[in-house]
This record gives C-alpha cells, sequence and structure tokens, in this order.
C-alpha cells in the first residue's frame, strides 16, 4: 500500500490509501467482501467495484432474452437505450417543466388512437400509465364511476349490493388488484374445453342493474387467444336497445393492442365497435418498449368522469392528467414515441410478422414430436401452449420439461388453466421480437434433447410421491 507523509506542527502523520486505479479489478480488496444485505454498508465503494459486484449477483437469474415465460420486451436498439438513459431524470407527471416531453406523449395517444380507429366525430383522450395495470385500474374507474352517476339518476339503491364486474376466468391479475381496491365483485365467466375464451352465450347470465362493465381481453395471458369482441359488442348493443341500464365494454389489450393493428388490421375489436368505450395496452409488450409503459384511452371524453380528470399547468394553461401514479420517469414514453418514429407502420409490421413466422415454426416443431396437444399456433398472438397427450407412456411431464429446459437457460412455464380447468396443464412459451430464427431452432433442437434426456432419466423432478399439483415460481 502507498504510504502518504504529511508534516503539520512538526508531527508526522500516516494515512493508508484505498486501491488505485491501476489495482486489477478482482486484485481490489473490496472484491474481498460480501454485498451489505439487510442494512446500509459504513463505507464507500468506487463506482466500479459496485456495478461488477451487483452485475454479479444479477447472473444468477439468467438471460432475460431466453425467459419465454414474458410478454415484457427484452430488447431496444441502441440508441432507443441510450436516448431513454438520457431521459431518465425527467418526471413524466411534470408537464409545465418538460413541456416537449408532454408533446412526445401526446403524440403516442394520438398515434396510438388511430391504430384504435378512433372515430372522427367523437373526442378521444388518453394516458400512458405504469404499465397495463395502472391502464386496467383506470379504465375500470371510468367504468364504476360512470355506472355510479347513471345509477343514482335511476333512482337505484346504491347500497343493495356491491357493483359487479364480468370478464372470464383468465383475466390477468390486476382486475382482481381492482375488484379489490376499489370494492367491485368480479363475476368471471368460466374457461372449458369447448370455450379457451369468454364465452360470450353466458355473459347476460352474470348481468344485473348493478354491472358497470364487461371486459373483453384480446390476448388472454394463459394462451394468448382472443376474446370475441365483435360478438360481445353485437350481445350489448341488443341488450342496451331494451334496458335503461346501459352496459359498456372495456377491451384488455394489453398484449393484443399493438400488434393486432399491424398484423390483422382488418379485425375488428377497437373503437369501430359502438360499444368498446375504452381501451388499455402495454408498451412494453407489442409496443417493442422495455418495462414498463402503458397506455388506456377513451373512445370519447364523455367516458372518462370528470372527477377523474385533474388540471395541472401547462405552458400559461391548463392540461389534464388522470393518471394514478404520480411522480415517475418520462424514459419509457420517449422510448414508445422512438420506436413509433423509428419503425413506423411498415417496420412493426415487419417485426410482428417474422415473429409470427417463429412462433408458427416452434408450434409446428412441437407438434411433431407427437407428444403434444397444441392449444395455440399463435393464431392470434405469437403465442406457443400445449398439454402432453393422454397414454403416451412418459414417465415425466410438463413441469420436468420444463426444468429440464432451464439446464439450457430456457425459462418456459408449465401450469394449470385457470377455475374449471385447473386439471389441465399447459406449457406456454412467448415469442418476442428478439428471438430469431437461429435461436428457434437452437430452441427446438435443446427441446427434443430434453425429451431424450428426460426418456432415460432415473430421477425426475415431479415423479413419484413427490409429483407436482401446482406451478411454482410463475404466476398470471
Amino acid at each position: 500500500m502507498a504510504i502518504l507523509h504529511s508534516n503539520k506542527a512538526n508531527k508526522t502523520k500516516k494515512f493508508q490509501l484505498k486501491d488505485t486505479y491501476d489495482t486489477p479489478l478482482f486484485g481490489n480488496k473490496e472484491m474481498d467482501i460480501t454485498l451489505p444485505k439487510n442494512i446500509i454498508g459504513q463505507d464507500s465503494v468506487s463506482p466500479e467495484v459496485a456495478y461488477r459486484l451487483i452485475k454479479d449477483e444479477l447472473m444468477d437469474e439468467g438471460n432475460a432474452r431466453l425467459n419465454l415465460a414474458t410478454f415484457c420486451q427484452t430488447f431496444m436498439e441502441p440508441e432507443a437505450t441510450k436516448l431513454m438513459a438520457e431521459s431518465f431524470e425527467k418526471n413524466a407527471i411534470d408537464k409545465s417543466e418538460y413541456p416537449q416531453t408532454t408533446e412526445l406523449e401526446n403524440r403516442c395517444v394520438s398515434i396510438i388512437a388511430n391504430l384504435w380507429n378512433a372515430q372522427p366525430d367523437e373526442n378521444y383522450l388518453g394516458t400512458s400509465t405504469i404499465g397495463s395495470s395502472e391502464a386496467c385500474m383506470l379504465g375500470g374507474m371510468a367504468m364504476k364511476f360512470r355506472w355510479r352517476a347513471a345509477a343514482q339518476a335511476r333512482g337505484l339503491d346504491l347500497t343493495k349490493q356491491k357493483p359487479n364486474l364480468i370478464i372470464s376466468s383468465g383475466y390477468q391479475v390486476c382486475w382482481e388488484k381492482f375488484c379489490v381496491y376499489w370494492d367491485i365483485e368480479m363475476r368471471c365467466v368460466p374457461l372449458d374445453e369447448q370455450h379457451l375464451s369468454l364465452d360470450t352465450t353466458k355473459v347476460l347470465d352474470y348481468v344485473d342493474d348493478y354491472t358497470i362493465g364487461i371486459v373483453g381481453i384480446l390476448g388472454l395471458t394463459y394462451t394468448g387467444k382472443f376474446d370475441d369482441i365483435v360478438a360481445l359488442n353485437s350481445i350489448v348493443e341488443k341488450y342496451n336497445q331494451r334496458h335503461e341500464h346501459q352496459l359498456a365494454i372495456h377491451v384488455d389489450a394489453a398484449s393484443g393492442g399493438l400488434y393486432t393493428p399491424f398484423v390483422n388490421p382488418e379485425l375488428e375489436w377497437d373503437f369501430r365497435l359502438k360499444n368498446v368505450v375504452s381501451i388499455n395496452a402495454s408498451g412494453h409488450k407489442y409496443g417493442l418498449v422495455y418495462p414498463g409503459v402503458g397506455w388506456v384511452l377513451w373512445r370519447d371524453e364523455v367516458y372518462l368522469p370528470d372527477e377523474l380528470i385533474f388540471s395541472v399547468s401547462y405552458l400559461g394553461g391548463e392540461l389534464p392528467t388522470m393518471a394514478i401514479n404520480f411522480s415517475h420517469s418520462a424514459s419509457h414514453l420517449i422510448g414508445q414515441y422512438y420506436n413509433f418514429l423509428r419503425f413506423g407502420y411498415n417496420g412493426y409490421k415487419a417485426i410482428h410478422e417474422r415473429t409470427k413466422d417463429v412462433a408458427q415454426y416452434l408450434a409446428k416443431s412441437i407438434e411433431l414430436t407427437g407428444l403434444f396437444e397444441i392449444y395455440n399456433d399463435a393464431t392470434n398472438l405469437p403465442i406457443v401452449c400445449w398439454c402432453m397427450k393422454e397414454n403416451t407412456g412418459k414417465q415425466w411431464d410438463l413441469y420436468d420439461l420444463a426444468d429440464r429446459l432451464l439446464i439450457h437457460g430456457w425459462q418456459i412455464p408449465a401450469y394449470p388453466l385457470p377455475a374449471n380447468l385447473e386439471e389441465v396443464i399447459i406449457q406456454r412459451m412467448v415469442i418476442r421480437a428478439d428471438l430469431s430464427m437461429d435461436m428457434a431452432e437452437l430452441l427446438v433442437r435443446d427441446f427434443n434433447e430434453a425429451i431424450e434426456q428426460l426418456d432415460k432419466a432415473h430421477y425426475l423432478v415431479s415423479g413419484g410421491e413427490n409429483k407436482h399439483t401446482k406451478p411454482s415460481g410463475f404466476t398470471h
């Protein structure tokens, strides 16, 4: 160690210097410590050491690019990440301090409204959110507040029972949270073997005067399948023509909202349908932005009650805001605008269609094994789901297959379907833009190798008395 001598008042003091710039990183004495776990450390460490210690701990999680459990984007272009990094300090909620950021957010809302076929004779409005979960909360709150005002006008006794929301049992957990937080009864239309999405023929069985609305899902997280929003709209229209109580549809398009307009633009699910009053989507799914950014739009301002709109100062005027969250970085909505500008319509279309090609290749490869029944072959979203056929003679199951694939780094979960189908165990791959055909071929190689190894295995994770009955480490 270097020694520094200081002469002061005829006395010499000795100070030990820390490691210097020429000390090799892994020769640094600070690399001989463990990270503080539950209390803050006493001393500072150099930035490069702090970076390396934390980065090395995170290696244990595996490679996010190989995580086919998640819908969330795991790749953005270097220019996008640079732009986002340079925007971390911008507070999205401070409209007057960051007016150009606000302008970019408004442009994104307009772009999305156009993709969702907002009607020219209506005044759409919308906002960015922290993922689709906040967006769903806002869409649900708007339905509740509108229902309450209309029910009071009709003289309905609001204390007689709780308001309710109708949704399929394949819902994402954010809807359960919404119902708990805002004291709503969730009425679930169960899935069954014939209806792996919302059974529209049974929807009205769950409707009464306390129904605040119906949620249609454009891409169930379990299977990737779409609810039939056209059929749902027709049912709601006929109901509304006969009843003073008016139903409305919110479309949870977290997964499909920024995919379908590019791949299947002819599919009607959006504001082309009269009774679809609000839609949410995740920008960090097929909007191709890192987590987390979401979007929620209303087809017209009449569908967002005034109580939920707050005014903030903006360039000497007033700007409406309706988000639940307050201070958060604007970097992700800026990343969304970068993608819209960078890719354009044709770029998004090319990315999503290639992603679908990869998904269909994987679905066909899995089907060719002869062991699995395909539940979804990327018909709606680029999602591949399958279950094991009966009487295969195999001693292993999908939990074992998931465990074996994890050895190669692939995270491909196995889990039961929701209530009424919980005995059906499926496995699911979410194919994202960063999974190339070359990587997909490697995945098929590893998939077939995993099957071969399981056939020869002497020990199975789910074998014998320890056989799994529930999934672990994966929830919707």
